[in-house]
């Protein structure tokens, strides 16, 4: 495959389909992940965001077309829904700890990430839906992801709840420097700090830059009237992202 020659591209997938009684959830969805990009991927419910998601994650085999990981990339997922028995008096720490080994003092660092740390003996149980959503996250960072892919990850909190996730989500891209694809139907939290914006309805409507994707015709047409509210949060997050730092940190160019 051509994508193999190209070592800073960590996921591709080419003329994908995938089909589901019949018909094509995906139809000839070609996309290059690259290092330290950070895509959302949006569009309406049954789109086959998620689909796309699990063929990139490899679980979910394409009924034609080609897919390119590259090797030993190690990927960190945070699926849509998890299931977690409430009930089982379990604390947030025993809860990472499950998910593989690890030092004391990389769980430290993690749990300061996700700012989690002071919730760490808490019951799973009792955590709110943003906790729990950190939570997650962190327990995908302990796997020191190359590539951290989230699947609709805010959508059960409320517009502050989001806003904050997101932010977080942000400070982690820039801190880290993973790759982050996340997948959305909440138009309005296209974040700022999204190098590139795909818009998917069974195949690519559109994709680019936030700014550009959203004066296309075809992402119009498609999003209609939630487009200024998205633009309304986009420029609002936009300008409180970056109003305090100078024009190289803008570019993410993180000085040592």
């Amino acid at each position: 495959m051509v994508e193999e020659t190209q070592p800073n591209i960590c996921l591709s997938v080419q003329n994908l389909t995938v089909e589901r009684g019949g018909k094509a959830v995906l139809n000839d969805v070609s996309l290059q992940v690259k290092d330290h990009d950070f895509i959302t991927i949006v569009g309406p419910n049954g789109a086959g965001k998620t689909t796309l998601l699990h063929v990139l994650l490899g679980l979910c085999a394409p009924d034609a077309g080609m897919v390119y990981r590259r090797n030993n990339l190690r990927l960190g997922f945070v699926p849509q829904r998890v299931q977690i028995e409430l009930s089982m008096p379990i604390t947030v720490l025993r809860f990472l700890e499950l998910a593989g080994k690890t030092t004391p003092a990389f769980m430290d660092e993690i749990l300061a990430i996700m700012d989690i740390a002071s919730i760490k003996y808490d019951p799973v149980s009792s955590l709110s839906g943003g906790e729990f959503q950190r939570v997650l996250v962190a327990r995908a960072l302990l796997r020191k992801p190359d590539v951290l892919c989230l699947d609709e990850p805010a959508q059960n909190l409320d517009m502050g709840g989001q806003l904050a996730f997101y932010k977080l989500l942000e400070k982690l891209y820039q801190e880290r420097r993973c790759t982050i694809i996340v997948v959305s139907h909440d138009l309005h939290m296209v974040m700022a700090s999204s190098s590139q914006v795909i818009c998917l309805y069974h195949h690519i409507c559109c994709s680019g830059e936030p700014h550009i994707v959203t004066k296309d015709p075809k992402f119009q047409e498609l999003f209609g009237d939630d487009v200024s509210k998205m633009m309304a949060v986009y420029h609002h997050t936009h300008s409180h992202t970056h109003e305090h730092e100078d024009d190289h940190e803008h570019h993410h160019h993180h000085h040592e």
